[in-house]
């Protein structure tokens, strides 16, 4: 995981601390240990580092190095950093009832279009913004599946659902860094 840099009283600290996160980006960079010492680890990242985004070859971690690798580093964390999460549903009070036209209606109608061609039972709908037939059914659907009242009145729990099931087969399944184990294992350890 990228470390965010902190340690701005200790230059090596904040030199291997932007090495290791640059190495989580760019592999051939060793993934040294932030110790605050510039051993032969840190000399070795360094090294390859010029060797690969800054020569000459030198070892000394002049400016120009260094402006290099503060460069790298800030790079490393803007690919590295999850997206910031958006809350799409207004509050745990909201509701979303038959006929209503809203502004919420539309990302719900698009997560059930993502959805659709993956979990038998949801239905591809338009995406009009307003909540009527097929957006009602597929609620229903998610209401079956969490063994409560199929009323089609979107609350929460329905949101929540919806929320899971789009995060687990539509975002997860498109990032490169998915794999159905790693969900298991994660999921197993909450």
């Amino acid at each position: 995981m990228p470390t965010p840099i902190r340690y701005l009283g200790n230059p090596v600290l904040s030199l291997q601390t932007m090495l290791r996160t640059i190495s989580f980006r760019h592999p051939v960079i060793p993934r040294i240990i932030p110790d605050g010492i510039f051993g032969e680890q840190t000399l070795e990242a360094v090294m390859i580092f010029q060797r690969e985004f800054s020569p000459p070859v030198t070892g000394r971690v002049n400016i120009t190095t260094w402006n290099a690798i503060v460069a790298a580093y800030q790079c490393a964390l803007t690919q590295l950093n999850q997206p910031i999460s958006c809350t799409g549903y207004p509050s745990r009070y909201f509701t979303i009832t038959p006929g209503d036209d809203n502004v919420h209606v539309f990302l719900v109608q698009s997560m059930f279009k993502g959805l659709s061609s993956i979990l038998e039972g949801i239905v591809d709908s338009p995406i009009d913004g307003t909540y009527t037939g097929i957006s009602i059914d597929n609620v229903r659907w998610i209401q079956r599946l969490d063994g409560r009242p199929e009323t089609g009145i979107m609350e929460k729990a329905d949101w929540d659902t919806l929320s899971r099931l789009y995060t687990i087969f539509v975002t997860y399944a498109q990032s490169p860094w998915f794999t159905w184990q790693k969900l298991f294992e994660e999921s197993c350890q909450h």
